[in-house]
């Protein structure tokens, strides 16, 4: 490649060197931090080192240690290896300082113990060129060395993470074509979760004016329960979760403390409740100092009356992971009044569920109550808790299918993220199939523009979401602004909260 398609941009901590890629600028493994390890080990994140003169900007960041995916192990991303896990990427179509375009920056999701930024999904390109807007992506810590509760570390080095990323973003974004002040957090399932969490933390005052929420996750820790889960993760390796026992840990052997407690979740099913019956010992903490609140309490209060929020998820979230369990047409009666009992919003769960859904199969049910307790309703009640709070709300559900397997995974938990990035790459293999189709790329091309324009001026194309209309957008193949269609389950759940899980014995 030749010089005239590099191009040169100096951040704060030195001058770094991207390339020009099908019509964007592009830089990839700026770090934004110092490698957490060493004694930076389990530490909140520290602000990169200086670097002379000019740092080639081509190649991700290797990812962040986690488990391996499935039964393959899979190195997201491919052959980066290293310890510079808190790194960033940037598209930009053009890096000049008068342009001020408006930013979006992703957080990808993986249930708080997997993901990367240099997933083929998560490719900003197109949504930067059709947008006419910088995107940055990034690393953060995930699993043991992002999330679990460490004695002498602080809790949710996570979600520290990502502030330094934002931070960066607000110090250095200008440089590349982009405005500090209109920044707009996006992001999906854990990704939701984590904005979320961004959203109710005081840290992140200035950081971002906008924030899209896809598919929000309600599972935040209690202090007690967070220490108990870290016990156990020590415990797969006959150590304590104290930074003194667990820093002599290779970083890449860590995870599979976490792969090992992974399979023996429902033994602790007595102290630890429905989240043993999940697939993952992660989330966030309301430690009291980095997370003080719940986000429903934080937005309800007001904490985030300032920051545009965009809200949304699938109809039919849980229908994907009945397929990666392999339930799908196996679950009977005793598996869905189990799952009513663990995950509905009352004792009475699952008569108040059967008297909703007459019709409903034994897999319906178990299929609903599973996605209203992990991602519609927490969805749903952070943007009643927003405008309960002064703020500004949109609201969405996707009721589109997926066209790959005949439609028989529905609108699940995972479709938007190839519709809004328009790239169908990584999990769209498995939901779109291999080649979209006119309609894939219409909707895609649809809620494109409308994140964007959301990003840019504030309003996605539909009207903001109140307690009385209760109106939200419909994405689909003819789009329709209705009122919020899972009324059913939105009265099952009206009077639940979503207080931090507790540890439910000592």
């Amino acid at each position: 490649m030749n010089s005239s398609a590099h191009i040169e941009v100096r951040t704060a901590s030195g001058a770094v060197r991207g390339r020009r890629e099908a019509g964007s600028a592009v830089f990839r493994g700026i770090p934004y931090a110092q490698p957490p390890v060493g004694d930076a080990r389990f530490a909140a994140p520290r602000p990169a080192r200086r670097w002379d003169g000019v740092r080639e900007a081509f190649a991700y960041g290797p990812p962040p240690p986690q488990e391996p995916f499935g039964p393959e192990d899979r190195t997201v991303g491919g052959a980066a290896t290293g310890d510079d896990w808190l790194t960033v990427n940037v598209w930009t179509p053009d890096a000049d300082k008068a342009a001020r375009r408006p930013v979006m920056v992703w957080i990808y999701g993986g249930a708080y113990k997997l993901g990367s930024a240099d997933d083929p999904a998560y490719d900003g390109g197109r949504l930067s060129r059709d947008g006419d807007l910088v995107v940055v992506t990034f690393n953060y810590r995930v699993g043991i060395e992002g999330f679990a509760r460490i004695g002498g570390a602080p809790a949710n080095r996570g979600l520290l993470d990502q502030v330094a990323a934002l931070e960066w973003v607000r110090e250095n974004i200008g440089a590349f074509g982009g405005d500090p002040d209109r920044v707009t957090v996006f992001g999906e399932s854990a990704g939701a979760g984590s904005i979320a969490a961004l959203m109710a933390m005081d840290r992140t005052r200035g950081l971002f004016r906008r924030a899209i929420a896809q598919s929000v996750p309600g599972t935040f820790f209690s202090d007690e329960l967070a220490v108990d889960i870290a016990g156990a993760l020590a415990g797969q390796l006959g150590l304590r979760p104290t930074v003194a026992d667990l820093a002599g840990v290779d970083p890449r052997k860590l995870p599979e403390a976490g792969a090992a407690l992974g399979g023996r979740m429902r033994e602790y099913a007595d102290r630890w409740g429905a989240v043993a019956h999940t697939s993952t010992p992660y989330s966030p903490v309301v430690d009291g100092e980095v997370l003080t609140r719940t986000p429903w309490e934080a937005l309800a209060g007001g904490a985030a009356r300032d920051v545009d929020l965009i809200a949304g998820h699938t109809r039919d979230e849980y229908r994907l992971f009945l397929l990666l369990r392999g339930l799908l047409g196996r679950v009977d009666d005793t598996l869905a009044a189990t799952a009513l009992r663990l995950f509905g919003p009352t004792p009475d769960a699952g008569r108040t569920y059967r008297a909703a859904f007459p019709d409903a199969s034994a897999e319906r049910l178990f299929e609903l109550v599973l996605s209203d307790w992990l991602f519609r309703m927490p969805t749903l009640h952070l943007a009643d808790a927003q405008a309960a709070g002064g703020g500004r709300a949109h609201v969405y559900e996707l009721t589109w299918p997926a066209p790959a397997g005949g439609g028989a995974l529905g609108a699940c938990h995972g479709l938007d993220i190839p519709l809004t990035f328009g790239v169908y790459d990584g999990i769209a293999a498995l939901l779109i199939g291999p080649e979209p189709s006119h309609g894939t790329e219409a909707l895609s091309a649809r809620i494109r523009s409308a994140w964007t324009a959301f990003a840019t001026e504030g309003d996605p194309g539909w009207p903001a979401y109140d307690t009385e209309r209760r109106l939200v957008q419909l994405l689909d193949t003819e789009p329709t602004v209705t009122a919020y269609p899972e009324e059913a389950s939105r009265r099952l759940w009206e009077g639940h909260t979503f207080t931090p899980l507790p540890l439910t014995t000592a």
